[in-house]
């Protein structure tokens, strides 16, 4: 299993489980109850929405013979991924989120989302959607938008609209 696990690196370890058990005609409710687990807790690690522990990996990896950690290192990898995802959405917002029309006269992946804020703020609200907005939102946080647009409140995900900045 060691050459063939660069292949799964990143992928949540629950997708390779569930694949593995279907590839030998396991059903997860006697195969969690083989373990001993609750078939809850293998449902939800198959479809992604919870991580292996120590033990159940272990555990799977018993039950499936495969070598001791075998799990636990994809789910250490596929941990890793995640992080890294994280990081580069610091950067900038995942930039499928916004139509290319907005940015007609610039490369979006060129542009620096940290020194060009105000402007880039500008733009989406006064000539984008509210999914761009929020995006927006979620990236730069609140406070920020608020400093761009002059508004005062933003509440419930309504977004605020561009109001002319008042000389102070």
């Amino acid at each position: 299993m060691e050459a063939s696990l660069e292949k799964y690196r990143g992928i949540h370890p629950g997708l390779i489980l569930e694949r593995e058990l279907k590839k030998r005609k396991l059903k997860k409710g006697p195969f969690a109850l083989m373990l001993p687990e609750y078939p809850q807790t293998i449902t939800a690690i198959t479809k992604g929405r919870r991580a292996l522990t120590t033990e159940i990996s272990l555990k799977i990896d018993r039950a499936l013979g495969f070598e001791e950690g075998t799990m636990y290192l994809l789910q250490a990898y596929y941990n890793i991924k995640q992080e890294i995802h994280k990081e580069q959405v610091k950067v900038h917002p995942d930039l499928n989120l916004f139509r290319k029309v907005l940015f007609w006269d610039t490369d979006m992946e060129k542009l620096d989302w940290q020194k060009q804020y105000v402007s880039i703020i500008k733009r989406i609200f006064e000539r984008g959607n509210n999914q761009e907005k929020k995006a927006l939102l979620d990236f730069y946080g609140e406070d920020k938008i608020q400093e761009v647009t002059g508004s005062k409140r933003i509440i419930n995900n309504n977004l605020p609209i561009m109001q002319p900045n008042k000389p102070h």
